[in-house]
């Protein structure tokens, strides 16, 4: 089991799926530039959700949303729709790994570490069995 906090190497293959041409931009240094929309899309995959990516990258899921909604960003949409499904799976194999492996933890006795105990932890397993993730779809605009 990886218990690091470093995220896994991406494959060639990841980065194929991840490609795309970043939406154009209207040149605001603290906006989605090239570079801010690639790094987002990079975190997506590792972290799994659009709240943490966001995060990471010093932007509002609100600005991520009204980006992915113009038409020229249709292959953002597209790597973020992968993104999303990669993160899912990684989230789901590590829950998979907690299941049958365990994690470990220490045991204490007055104070002090006396050794270790490792025990399957199902509740994440459960978690990620109880719903699978729909595909991601276009949220409908609100108005046109």
């Amino acid at each position: 089991m990886n218990d690091s906090l470093t995220p896994p190497a991406a494959s060639n293959e990841d980065e194929a799926i991840l490609a795309f041409t970043p939406a154009p931009t209207c040149g605001r240094a603290d906006g989605w530039t090239a570079r801010r929309q690639t790094d987002f899309i990079h975190a997506l995959a590792v972290m799994g959700t659009v709240t943490r990516a966001c995060k990471a990258v010093g932007m509002s899921r609100q600005t991520a949303y009204k980006l992915r909604e113009r038409p020229e960003a249709a292959d953002f949409a597209r790597a973020w729709d992968a993104a999303l499904m990669m993160g899912y799976d990684r989230m789901f194999s590590m829950a998979m790994d907690r299941a049958l492996n365990g994690v470990t933890r220490p045991r204490y006795y007055r104070g002090r570490q006396i050794g270790t105990i490792t025990r399957p932890d199902f509740r994440m397993a459960m978690a990620a069995l109880a719903e699978p993730p729909e595909p991601p779809q276009r949220r409908p605009k609100l108005t046109e």
